[in-house]
C-alpha cells in the first residue's frame, strides 16, 4: 500500500488534471425502473459540502463514514460522509471542515484539504454537494454528535478498491423498483450520493495506485 505522503502528492496532481466526473459518479447512480420526475433543478440548488478525510493507520489509509440519526432533516439513517449545508460567508471547503468538526469532533485546524472532486447535484433533495478530500496525520479521536450521528465507522482504501465490494440489488424504494449499486463495507451498504462521490474518488485512486 502506498504511503499517505505519496498519495497526497499524487492526488493533488490528479485533481488538477482531468477528474473522471459524472461518468464515474453515475456508475453508482440508483436507477428507477419507471420514469420519475423531481421538482428540484440544479440552478436553484442548495450548496453543501462533504469531506473524504484520509488518515494513516498501521499499513493502510482509511477514511470515515457516518450513519445518520433519524433526527436529521434529510437522509435519515443513511450512510454519509461528514458534511452539511453551506453557511453565508463560508468558502465551501470551510463548510466541509466545520461540519466534520461538528459531526465527529475532529478540529478543523488539524485537517488539510488536498483537492475538490466534481460537484454532485442530488435531484431528490435539491442539494449541490461539493466533495473535498483532506487528510490528518494520525488516527483521529472521533467524538460523534449525538443528535446527528448514530454510528461512525472507517473504511480502508483497500476495501474501497476491492471490486468484490461493489454490488447491485433491486430495491423497493417508496413503492418504486430501483436498481441500486452500492459498496458493501462490512455490514454497511453505502449507496446514493455517498456511493457516487466515492466512485469518483475510487477512479482517481485507480490512476495513481
Amino acid at each position: 500500500m502506498i504511503d499517505i505522503e505519496t498519495l497526497i502528492e499524487k492526488l493533488k496532481i490528479s485533481c488538477q488534471d482531468n477528474l473522471p466526473g459524472e461518468a464515474a459518479q453515475n456508475m453508482m447512480l440508483a436507477k428507477p425502473r419507471v420514469n420519475i420526475s423531481f421538482p428540484n433543478i440544479a440552478e436553484q440548488a442548495i450548496p453543501s459540502a462533504v469531506l473524504i478525510l484520509l488518515y494513516p493507520y498501521k499499513d493502510n489509509i482509511y477514511f470515515i463514514l457516518t450513519e445518520r440519526t433519524n433526527e436529521v432533516q434529510y437522509h435519515k439513517g443513511q450512510i454519509s460522509l461528514p458534511g452539511g449545508s453551506w453557511e453565508n460567508g463560508e468558502h465551501l471547503h470551510e463548510t466541509a471542515l466545520r461540519e466534520t468538526e461538528e459531526e465527529i469532533g475532529i478540529p478543523a485546524e488539524e485537517t488539510k484539504i488536498i483537492c475538490e472532486l466534481t460537484p454532485l447535484f442530488v435531484k431528490v433533495t435539491g442539494y449541490m454537494i461539493h466533495p473535498y478530500v483532506g487528510y490528518i496525520t494520525k488516527k483521529p479521536n472521533i467524538v460523534p454528535h449525538p443528535n446527528e450521528v448514530n454510528k461512525v465507522f472507517t473504511v480502508s482504501i483497500s476495501e474501497l478498491m476491492n471490486p468484490v465490494n461493489r454490488l447491485t440489488e433491486l430495491w423497493n424504494i417508496r413503492k418504486t423498483p430501483v436498481d441500486v449499486p452500492f459498496f458493501q463495507f462490512g455490514k454497511y451498504k453505502v449507496w446514493g450520493a455517498t456511493a457516487m462521490i466515492l466512485s469518483e474518488f475510487r477512479h482517481c485512486l485507480e490512476e495513481i495506485l
